[in-house]
């Protein structure tokens, strides 16, 4: 498996709505491929999840790591379960350096096809809501940036040295 390169904000790939994969080919050598070397990448640059629009490849297919392991999904819809909001600070694979406080909601139910084709469909809250709708926007064009507090916007450094002064311990 290779290490695939990242796209960065500016790179036309990541303001595109992915393509849905076709069920029927989700196990073959095309798709298991692509699952298995952003599984690799995602690793290699210790992400918390991958959208393969990240990766150059306009298809709607995220893995996300959760609570209670990896999962890929493959065609996924979320459907909002509360109004209640969680806010948390954000960064992405393809916004190198940068992180923001970014409000989600707090609990969603979430439709997908796994790695071996078959139909899940589960309640995701907190921390794993928040991975699945970030990485999740990928698929729709949409960057943590279009949704965060611009006024939290900060580089890792700057972050790191004061995020006292922001309320974050």
């Amino acid at each position: 498996m290779a290490i695939l390169k990242i796209a960065q904000m500016g790179h036309p790939v990541l303001r595109q709505i992915a393509d849905p994969i076709d069920p029927d080919g989700i196990s073959g050598p095309e798709v298991q491929h692509l699952i298995g070397e952003m599984y690799e990448t995602m690793l290699d640059a210790d992400g918390a999840g991958l959208a393969a629009p990240q990766v150059h490849c306009p298809v709607r297919l995220v893995i996300c790591t959760f609570d209670d392991g990896v999962a890929v999904l493959i065609n996924p819809e979320i459907t909002p379960l509360s109004e209640d909001r969680i806010r948390s600070w954000e960064g992405c694979l393809s916004v190198r350096g940068m992180k923001a406080q970014v409000d989600r909601c707090a609990e969603i139910q979430i439709r997908y096809y796994d790695q071996n084709a078959e139909q899940h469909e589960r309640v995701l809250e907190g921390w794993n809501a928040i991975v699945a709708q970030h990485e999740c926007d990928h698929l729709d064009g949409v960057l943590y940036v279009d949704r965060c507090d611009t006024r939290t916007l900060s580089f890792d450094a700057e972050h790191q040295r004061y995020r006292g002064s922001l309320g974050e311990e």
